[in-house]
C-alpha cells in the first residue's frame, strides 16, 4: 500500500529543526513542502478558531516528514511553546498501537484472536459488571449468551450479535489489554514497550495507569489540559482520572513518535504484510455488509477514497486525529491539549470527512 522507504531514521531524529531539511531537495519535496507550508497556516487558523491553546501536527508523504510543528502553547501560565517533541495523552489514538501489540502476540503464536472471551481470567466478572451495567456501551451487549471472541472486541463488533454490526465501543476495547497480557505473560504496559515503542524508536511515549505513573521527565514537558470554561476563558482542567491498564488508551507520546510508528509499520518492523492488512481492512458482516473498522482502525470509504484513521478525545482535556489516506500516500498526524479536534461523529458511523482538519488536510494536497 505504501511504496518503498524512503527515508532514514536519523530524519525522524531530527524532529526540531525546520521540515525543508528533513527531505531530499527535488520537484516533489519542494511541491510537498510548498503545499505543507499553506497547510501550517491553515491549521493553525483552524486552532485558533477552535480555542486550542497548543497543537503539533505532523504531515508524512510515504515514509518521509514533509512537515512538523507546534503550534501556541503547552503550558499557557509558563508560555511554554508547543514542539514536535511535546507529550500528549494521546487518548484512543491508542487503539492502533495496542491492535499491533494483538497482532503481534499472533504472529509469536501465542494469542489467538478467534478464543472465545469467557476462555480468558475474569471475563466472567467482567461480562457480569457490563449486563449489570447496562447504558450505552452494555445495553446490548450479550457476552454470557453468544460467541464472543477478542476479534469481536478489537474490530469494534462486540455489541448485539457479535461480527453482525459495527458500534464503537472503547469500554468493551479496554479489556483487550487483559487477554493480551494473560497470552504474553506480561503486563500490558510492559508488551507496550516491549513490542512497540522500543522497535519503533518510540522514546518520548509511554504508558500511564493507576500503578505506573510517567518518568519525571516526561511528566514535566507533558502538555497541561485546558477547556473553555461558561464564561468563554481558556481554563486548565484536571487531569484524566487514574485508569486501569487497558487497550482503549493510556498512552502518552508526541507527533515525532508517532510519525516514528508509522514509518516503522510502513517498514514492515512492526508487523508482517499479512498481519498489517489483517489490521488495515475492514470488516464484513455475515450478509456482506462493510463494516467500518479493521482492528484497532476506522477504515472509511469517502468519495472513492479508502482512509484510515483513529480520532482521540478526553472531553475537556485533549485529544488527537491520525489520518491515512494511502491511495495520496499521506498521514496526517494532530495532537491538541483541549478537546478542541473533535467533530460529530456517532458511535455506529465513520465519517472522518466532518473534521474541518481532516477537510483542510484532504482538500490542500491533491490526490
Amino acid at each position: 500500500m505504501l511504496r518503498a522507504l524512503t527515508t532514514v531514521l536519523a530524519m525522524l531524529l531530527a524532529c526540531t529543526r525546520s521540515p525543508a531539511t528533513l527531505a531530499e531537495p527535488g520537484d516533489v519535496a519542494r511541491g510537498d513542502n510548498q503545499i505543507a507550508s499553506r497547510f501550517a497556516t491553515e491549521v493553525d487558523s483552524l486552532r485558533r478558531s477552535h480555542r486550542i491553546p497548543g497543537l503539533a501536527v505532523v504531515v508524512l508523504r510515504d515514509t518521509t516528514i514533509i512537515l512538523a510543528r507546534g503550534f501556541g502553547l503547552a503550558n499557557v501560565e509558563l508560555a511554554v511553546a508547543v514542539t514536535p517533541e511535546t507529550p500528549f495523552n494521546i487518548a484512543s489514538v491508542a487503539k492502533p498501537i495496542s491492535a499491533v501489540v494483538a497482532l503481534r502476540l499472533v504472529e509469536r503464536g501465542l494469542l489467538d484472536l478467534d478464543r472465545p472471551m469467557k476462555s480468558f481470567a475474569g471475563f466472567t466478572d467482567f461480562c457480569a459488571a457490563a449486563r449489570t451495567n447496562g447504558g450505552l456501551f452494555f445495553g446490548d451487549y450479550q457476552c454470557d449468551t453468544q460467541p464472543l471472541t477478542l476479534r469481536h472486541v478489537l474490530s469494534m463488533t462486540a455489541n448485539g450479535i457479535p461480527g453482525t454490526r459495527f458500534f464503537y465501543n472503547p469500554v468493551s476495547f479496554s479489556w483487550a489489554s487483559r487477554p493480551m497480557a494473560e497470552a504474553g505473560k506480561t503486563p500490558f504496559s510492559e508488551l507496550t514497550a516491549k513490542l512497540v515503542f522500543q522497535p519503533a524508536g518510540m522514546r518520548r511515549s509511554a504508558r500511564i495507569h493507576r500503578q505506573l505513573a510517567l518518568t519525571p521527565a516526561l511528566a514535566a514537558d507533558l502538555a497541561v489540559p485546558y477547556h473553555v470554561d461558561s464564561i468563554g476563558q481558556i481554563a486548565i482542567s484536571d487531569p484524566p482520572p487514574p485508569q486501569g491498564d487497558g487497550a482503549a488508551g493510556g498512552v502518552i507520546s508526541t507527533v515525532m513518535d508517532l510519525a516514528r510508528f508509522d514509518v516503522a509499520l510502513s517498514a514492515g518492523r512492526l508487523l508482517s504484510p499479512d498481519s498489517r492488512k489483517v489490521m488495515l481492512t475492514a470488516n464484513r458482516s455475515p450478509t456482506g455488509t462493510v463494516l467500518p473498522y479493521g482492528l484497532g482502525w476506522f477504515v472509511q470509504d469517502h468519495a472513492g477514497e479508502q482512509l484510515l484513521w483513529h480520532s482521540g478525545l478526553w472531553e475537556g482535556k485533549y485529544s488527537a486525529l491520525y489520518l491515512k489516506a494511502p491511495e495520496r500516500r499521506l498521514t496526517l498526524i494532530l495532537l491538541a491539549n483541549s478537546d478542541g479536534l473533535r467533530w460529530d461523529n456517532r458511535l455506529d458511523e465513520a465519517a472522518v470527512e466532518r473534521s474541518p482538519f481532516a477537510h483542510a488536510f484532504l482538500s490542500r494536497f491533491p490526490r
